[in-house]
C-alpha cells in the first residue's frame, strides 16, 4: 500500500501563489508517476499536472504556463507551485499515484489509479 498526505491549501488572493506538498509513504517502490488532481464545488474532478519517476512533467491547458510540478525523490515529496492564482482555481487539490508510468495520470483521467489522498483545499478570493 502506498499512503499519500497532502499540505499547504489555504486562502490567497487572485494574483497571488501557493505550493502544495503530497508526502508519499509506504510501498513507494511501485509508484512510476504522481500527479495533481482538483474538485471545484459542483464540478468533476479534472487533472492538473503529472510528474513521471524520472521528473518528466506534463500539464493541463488550463494551468500550464502557471503551475509548476516538481519532486524531490530523497523527500518522497511532489511538490505542486501554483502562481498567478485566478479564483477559478478554487477546489480541492488531490495528489495522485500510479504504478502505471503512461496510463491514466499521464492521460488525464480518473479512473483506474491506485492511490489518492484526501486533498487540500484552495480557495482565491477575487
Amino acid at each position: 500500500q502506498v499512503q499519500l498526505v497532502e499540505s499547504g491549501g489555504g486562502l490567497v488572493q487572485a494574483g497571488g501563489s501557493l505550493r502544495l506538498s503530497c508526502a508519499a509513504s509506504g510501498n513507494i517502490f511501485r509508484i512510476n508517476i504522481m500527479g495533481w488532481y482538483r474538485q471545484a464545488p459542483g464540478k468533476q474532478r479534472e487533472w492538473v499536472a503529472a510528474i513521471t519517476s524520472g521528473g518528466r512533467p506534463k500539464y493541463a491547458d488550463s494551468v500550464k504556463g502557471r503551475f509548476t510540478i516538481s519532486r524531490d525523490n530523497a523527500k518522497n515529496t511532489v511538490y505542486l507551485q501554483m502562481n498567478s492564482l485566478k479564483s477559478e482555481d478554487t477546489a480541492v487539490y488531490c495528489c495522485a499515484a500510479d504504478r502505471n508510468l503512461y496510463g491514466s495520470i499521464w492521460v488525464g483521467i480518473t479512473a483506474g489509479i491506485d492511490y489518492w489522498g484526501k486533498g487540500t483545499l484552495v480557495t482565491v478570493s477575487s
